[in-house]
């Protein structure tokens, strides 16, 4: 089984590389810092590290390359918060400066369907397109606008990818509140240690993997407790 990862240097992406190597998938996989992707995945058997920013054109040509001509797996993980003050909040939407705005929407939102376009002549039927969502996009927080928006637009356009192709199951999955530096950095100064590991929203990922539902957004807590 061949597949594509982004963002897996840490947090969620690397405890899902690491799981599905353990399963025995072969997967390229990528992240912006070149060091920081191969100290992560350089002992993974069957992982291929290609550094590189998803909003890059040649990049996203780069991994659907190298994943090879039969791909049973994309896992659009990799995201961006949006512009971070020092030590301060995301900003409210009356002063998010919309370049920032169109920088999110790139990585966010462009960039994973550029990724699906560029490889749905490889993806055979029943294989897999997992985008990563968020509780953001359904909640309205305060300055999440950005963030939170985005991730609507993913999950919406995921929704649609799956009603029109139905050969391809399309997921949008919220993780849930996860022990990530992303997270640490939406939230900075507070203790984010009783927030659990991203390990534990693996298993709800592997459950729309290894199982056969449709189409449609996910939140992965509850697919791991419908599975225990």
């Amino acid at each position: 089984m061949n597949g594509i990862v982004t963002g897996a240097s840490r947090g969620l992406g690397l405890a899902l590389t690491r799981a599905l190597a353990e399963r025995g998938w072969r997967l390229v996989v990528d992240a912006r810092d070149a060091e920081a992707l191969e100290r992560a995945t350089g002992g993974l058997d069957g992982v291929v590290a290609l550094a590189g920013d998803v909003a890059d054109p040649d990049h996203r040509r780069r991994l659907v390359g190298a994943a090879g001509d039969s791909i049973d797996l994309i896992v659009n993980n990799a995201s961006s918060l949006g512009p971070l003050p020092p030590l301060g909040p995301l900003p409210a939407l009356a002063d998010y400066p919309i370049e920032e705005l169109r920088r999110v929407y790139e990585i966010n939102v462009l960039a994973p369907l550029a990724l699906v376009q560029l490889a749905l002549p490889r993806l055979g039927k029943g294989a897999r397109v997992i985008n990563v969502s968020s509780d953001a996009a359904v909640e309205a927080y305060e300055g999440w606008g950005g963030y939170g928006s985005s991730k609507a637009a993913l999950a919406q356009l995921t929704a649609v990818l799956g009603a029109e192709n139905p050969g391809l199951l399309a997921y949008a999955v919220d993780p849930g509140d996860m022990r990530t530096r992303m997270q640490q950095e939406a939230f900075p100064g507070e203790d984010i240690s009783d927030r659990p590991p991203p390990e534990e929203s693996v298993p709800g990922f592997l459950a729309l993997l290894e199982g056969d539902l449709p189409s449609g957004l996910y939140r992965a807590h509850e697919l791991v407790a419908a599975t225990t």
